[in-house]
């Protein structure tokens, strides 16, 4: 196949969204730290289930995306969940459900449904 779909630049922002938020682990991290607020490192790997480095490693992605800040206190890492980062998603699911809502009504006013 040859056919190539072009991205728009739109979608670049989105990309590492989409790529951060499609881990379980990272997912229940950033809920956590919406919920309960600034964490450490240590205190989010005592409720993770995980590994601290692997936990260092999610808390990466997700600051890679701007979902977390960081802040170094001596010799500990403190963690932040950034709502501002969902922005990009947010903005792209507004777009396409108001697409698909209209295409859907469209079927409906065919069919009946």
């Amino acid at each position: 196949m040859t056919d190539h779909i072009p991205r728009g630049d739109r979608s670049a922002p989105c990309d590492e969204l989409f790529k951060a938020l499609s881990d379980a682990t990272r997912r229940a991290l950033l809920e956590y730290l919406v919920r309960e607020g600034e964490q450490s490192v240590h205190a989010l790997t005592a409720i993770s289930g995980v590994s601290q480095p692997m936990v260092s490693r999610h808390l990466g992605k997700l600051k890679r995306a701007s979902l977390v800040t960081a802040r170094r206190s001596g010799r500990e890492t403190y963690y932040t969940a950034r709502a501002k980062g969902l922005a990009p998603v947010v903005q792209w699911m507004a777009v396409y459900g108001a697409l698909w809502s209209q295409r859907f009504t469209a079927l409906e006013d065919l069919g009946g449904y």
